[in-house]
């Protein structure tokens, strides 16, 4: 039976499903129109991805105490807008003939900076809006549409940018982001702050507030550990298949969508299934199982080779890892969230994606140099291998029943003048 959450939920479900559309609408539309319309050196485009996100992740690590202690559907609000006009000052520029290689890449820092204050003041919102016991099932739904955009998303795209360029697929995604703000303004079930005594300022030991809350829970701790070192590894080699298959292998450029656009299907799967597998098997062996698959399943690369055979390697590879992740997204997803303090919890998901995307950034670069030094498949094959040990970080049952940590927080009273 379909587990109901109500059109509050509905109205957060349908905002970030139509960001997601226009996120991977526009997915890959940056490089094209720094190569082909600013003619842009093949580093400065690697920079203009490394870099955003970088940065990105620097600025909004800084936001996750200033986010806590506000309304959260007012700042969703306001990073729907931020992204809005961020986005829509490309197309603008290209028309007038001003577009340049500077505010791509301004773009991007402001728009990276958005989408991880969005996400976490999303994230605590959610926490506010959905009983604990129905986390699962919400943060499912989250994940089946992210995969299913994933799938649908950049064939649309591409179609777009074939007919009317990718200019048009920024103003999309420009779009999109506008939407997503009137779907947050129709909810209609009260917001949620952190209590903060007025007498207090906010001080910079207060930006350590959430990585010192999951580095005391042993759970979280490992979950963090282990989910940052997974996304960064398989990120690291997106770009290296990218050579290895474009480049080196001369895929088309269909199959090459073909062999991204399919597996993406086995995520929305793995969603739909991750609830009714921990409600039979348990949260805990659904983790450590769908965990240590998607661990394993990478190294399935190290032997892509041309023509068919490899299309075939990949879709298959890359299917079954993304079906694991469905599976798990949600768990460990659910698991943070019912184990983060409701005044924490802004702080907590911000901290956490801004150090996984610096850490990705970092690797990113890491990788280019060693196939720089070698080859893409090999870089690509050390990647898998690494990743073999990732599951040795997954928290073990006893961490998961485990109470959390209370987090005390000084008052006035607590931190005043000796």
């Amino acid at each position: 039976m379909r587990v109901r959450l109500g059109s509050d939920f509905g109205w957060l479900w349908s905002a970030y499903a139509v960001s997601t559309y226009g996120t991977w609408i526009a997915f890959g539309a940056f490089p094209l129109i720094a190569v082909r319309v600013l003619h842009a050196p093949a580093f400065a485009v690697s920079v203009l991805e490394a870099a955003g996100l970088a940065v990105a992740a620097v600025v909004a690590f800084s936001l996750g105490p200033w986010i806590e202690y506000r309304a959260k559907r007012p700042v969703m609000i306001a990073m729907d807008l931020i992204r809005f006009a961020a986005m829509a000052s490309v197309p603008i520029a290209y028309v007038l003939d001003l577009l340049s290689y500077g505010q791509l890449l301004v773009v991007s820092v402001v728009s990276g900076t958005a989408n991880i204050a969005f996400t976490a003041a999303s994230g605590a919102y959610l926490k506010h809006l959905v009983p604990s016991d129905q986390l699962l099932v919400a943060n499912g739904r989250f994940e089946g549409t992210s995969w299913v955009a994933t799938a649908a998303g950049p064939p649309l795209g591409g179609a777009l940018i074939g007919l009317l360029g990718p200019v048009i697929t920024v103003m999309a995604d420009a779009l999109s982001y506008l939407l997503s703000a009137l779907g947050v303004l129709r909810i209609r079930g009260g917001d949620v702050a952190a209590p903060r005594d007025r007498a207090t300022r906010l001080r910079g030991a207060d930006l350590l507030g959430g990585l010192r809350f999951i580095f005391r829970d042993h759970a979280l701790r490992r979950l963090f550990l282990n989910q940052i070192l997974v996304g960064g590894l398989i990120m690291a080699t997106a770009p290296l298949l990218s050579v290895l298959l474009l480049g080196q292998y001369h895929f088309p450029a269909w199959q090459y969508g073909l062999a991204f656009g399919i597996p993406a299907l086995g995520g929305f799967v793995g969603a739909r299934l991750s609830a009714r597998l921990v409600t039979r098997y348990g949260r805990h062996r659904m983790m450590i199982v769908s965990g240590w698959l998607r661990s394993l399943f990478p190294l399935g690369l190290a032997f892509v080779r041309p023509g068919v055979p490899g299309l075939l390697t990949v879709i298959v590879v890359e299917g079954l890892l993304i079906t694991c992740m469905g599976i798990f997204n949600p768990i460990y997803a659910t698991t943070r969230l019912q184990r983060t303090p409701a005044e924490l919890t802004a702080q907590i998901l911000s901290t956490w994606s801004a150090i996984g995307k610096l850490l990705q950034a970092a690797l990113m670069v890491i990788w280019g140099i060693l196939a720089t030094l070698t080859t893409p498949l090999a870089a690509i094959t050390f990647s898998g291998v690494l990743l073999l040990a990732t599951p040795l970080l997954l928290p073990k049952r006893t961490h998961l029943s485990a109470p959390a940590p209370i987090e005390r927080r000084p008052t006035a009273h607590t931190h005043g003048h000796a």
